[in-house]
């Protein structure tokens, strides 16, 4: 058994949802299909989130519509009369659900709020897709993975209870397999134990096919992407990219932990442990080869590997009392930014000073802020870049940074970091 992982680009509209069905009837059958919303959904339920929450009930209600529309459009280019009519009340159903949501979303609750909207996303592409791949003699099973995947109630960033979630893979997903008919399910959601749909944080459908693919004990997982490969740096922002023909496992859990944007950073966990392969392959050719992430590789010598996270916050933290920053200081810092469910993207300490470079998301930092602010003198840079270049040499930090204005910089053997504006 194989997973498939299809993301945003990949059914961004009705003609590209047609090309991948070659894919997937060529796959070993039965595959499991892992299919993310529609490119640029989950941005236009995210901007739904904020209306509500702002209490412009009105204005989310019409950004719903519009989505409404969009994939109705979508259902009826795809579909033929019989398989729209089916589709179309399923489709309904969700947004009368999304109405719901939208009703009680609640500032005070904005994790809460985030996930009972932007997790609808991807039940409504693969209610499509089901249909469509049924409609072309595709036979398969629709399964919401909030069935099978429990989580703890940490909402945008849920945590998988996997002996339970594994228990009902098998029950549920395993039985249908067993049978050789393909299954159709989400990335990103899960639910917790009252039913209540979490995300697993962006990218996270990646993860999602990782861990059916070692709760079902699959053959290999492969997500299939817009580029060729995986490449050692973003094309849209570095010029000169190149594509890594296979890469071990512990390299890419590296790029993940820096913030590389290709696989997600809780993937290749569940893969590594079960061993199971996992290729990068290119949806718009799928005679490409791509690239295989796997335990060992031939070669060990890799090209530059680059991350740029942008949008930035540098957070300097100063005791008010001149005290050393000590270890018991560091726990605390520590305990203060887990408690708050604030990632730490860099870090760095001297004397009486705590530097922390964290993404910019306002709900989290102010909070973050006035808790620190209690022992501490917080100073914030805005706008700043985090920088990681893996196995890097002088000639490509120097090119990176040049004319850019260094705030900080860390450097070990193979890796250096820098934060620049």
């Amino acid at each position: 058994m194989q997973v498939y992982k299809f993301g945003g680009a990949s059914i961004a509209t009705p003609e590209r949802m047609e090309a991948l069905l070659p894919i997937v009837k060529e796959a070993k059958q039965p595959v499991i299909l892992v299919v993310s919303a529609f490119g640029k959904t989950t941005n236009a339920l995210e901007a739904v989130v904020e209306s509500a929450c702002k209490g412009d009930k009105q204005n989310a209600l019409k950004l719903v519509h519009e989505l409404e529309q969009q994939h109705t459009d979508y259902a009826k280019a795809i579909l033929n009369e019989a398989n729209y009519n089916e589709a179309h009340k399923a489709l309904n159903e969700y947004f009368t659900e999304l109405q719901w949501a939208i009703d009680g979303a609640d500032a005070t609750r904005y994790d809460y709020s985030y996930d009972q909207i932007v997790g609808m996303g991807e039940i409504l592409s693969t209610r499509i897709f089901s249909y469509y791949l049924a409609q072309e003699g595709l036979g398969n099973e629709w399964i919401d993975v909030r069935d099978v995947l429990r989580t703890d109630a940490t909402y945008r960033d849920a945590r998988v209870d996997w002996e339970y979630s594994k228990k009902q893979a098998q029950d549920i997903i395993g039985k249908y397999l067993k049978t050789g008919r393909s299954i159709v399910t989400q990335g990103f959601i899960g639910a917790t134990a009252d039913n209540t749909t979490v995300t697993l944080g962006r990218e996270g459908s990646d993860y999602t096919a990782a861990l059916l693919a070692a709760m079902l004990d699959g053959e290999s997982v492969t997500i299939w992407k817009d580029v060729p490969g995986l490449l050692n740096a973003d094309p849209k922002e570095f010029k000169g990219t190149v594509k890594i023909e296979a890469i071990t496992y512990h390299e890419v859990i590296e790029m993940a932990y820096y913030g590389a944007q290709v696989i997600h950073p809780k993937t290749i966990k569940p893969l590594q442990n079960h061993n199971i392969p996992l290729y990068v392959k290119c949806f718009l050719d799928k005679n490409l080869k791509g690239t295989v992430i796997q335990n060992e590789v031939n070669s060990i010598f890799y090209p530059p590997l680059i991350v740029l996270k942008k949008d930035q916050v540098l957070l300097q933290l100063t005791t008010k009392d001149f005290s050393f920053i000590t270890e018991d200081n560091l726990s605390t810092l520590y305990s203060i930014f887990h408690d708050l469910n604030v990632k730490v993207n860099l870090i760095q300490n001297a004397a009486i000073s705590f530097v922390a470079c964290i993404d910019r998301k306002e709900d989290k930092i102010e909070e973050l802020i006035k808790v620190l602010s209690k022992d501490y003198k917080v100073f914030r840079n805005e706008d700043v870049q985090l920088l990681t270049i893996r196995h890097y040499t002088p000639e490509i930090l120097f090119d990176l940074t040049k004319s850019r204005y260094i705030l900080l910089e860390q450097k070990t053997r193979h890796t250096v970091q820098v934060i620049m504006k």
